[in-house]
């Protein structure tokens, strides 16, 4: 399965956003985030969907703990806050900038639904969008709530893989090339940066993987 943020490698951005309609071109406009600002928070009204023109938004929510648990971290291109187009009312969940630059388009649930109306192919494209997030989800959700710390980073990689991995011809490697720094990694997999950096050496020093800033080298299949 192709990856389940993006949808046929098409930036969402540029699919979904007003700007590309000609009757709601003039009538939208970009909100600027610095990096920690919120978009909104959980129990705000759901009463838009937004898409990221650049810079990277954490979804995630607050445990009975006080703890926040990540869902997701989304960059450009990507769709959020779309759970309003089917009915939402209150937020379950925070959306967050992680940038110092993040542009986001917002987008009003009503327009949403007039598009979708006017364009079937627009409609089913949001509606897979939807599915596909909500699948990808509810996996990462069993993953912290069941295995341990390196089960989560196996899977997170093979994940990884999928979503932004090709073969090196030369070698036979999967090569990813991903836009997560490492704090990003460890908020998904729930676990902290000291410990995914313990994991990612094990593995290196098992001849597993290579890996730098933003490319990971995947010798051989992770056991």
């Amino acid at each position: 399965m192709k990856s389940l943020w993006f949808f046929d490698d098409v930036n969402l951005f540029n699919l979904l956003c007003p700007h590309k309609f000609k009757a709601y071109k003039a009538v939208h406009d970009f909100d600027a985030y610095r990096k920690k600002d919120y978009i909104y928070f959980e129990e705000d009204s759901a009463n838009k969907v937004y898409l990221i023109e650049k810079g990277k938004v954490k979804i995630g929510y607050y445990n009975e703990d006080g703890d926040e648990v990540v869902k997701a971290i989304l960059s450009r291109g990507e769709l959020f806050g779309e759970t309003a187009i089917l009915g939402e009312n209150k937020r379950e969940e925070f959306a967050q900038s992680i940038d110092n630059a993040t542009s986001i388009c917002p987008v009003g649930v009503d327009t949403m639904h007039e598009l979708m109306r006017n364009n079937k192919t627009f409609s089913l494209k949001i509606y897979k969008v939807i599915g596909f997030r909500l699948r990808k989800l509810e996996r990462r959700l069993q993953l912290l709530l069941f295995k341990d710390a390196r089960t989560r980073l196996v899977e997170f990689l093979d994940e990884l893989c999928s979503d932004y991995g090709y073969d090196c011809d030369k070698t036979g490697d999967k090569v990813i090339q991903h836009p997560y720094t490492q704090k990003d990694i460890a908020s998904l997999i729930g676990t902290s940066r000291p410990t995914l950096n313990i994991l990612l050496n094990e593995l290196k020093e098992e001849n597993i993987i290579e890996f730098n800033r933003k490319e990971i080298r995947i010798c051989k299949k992770i056991a």
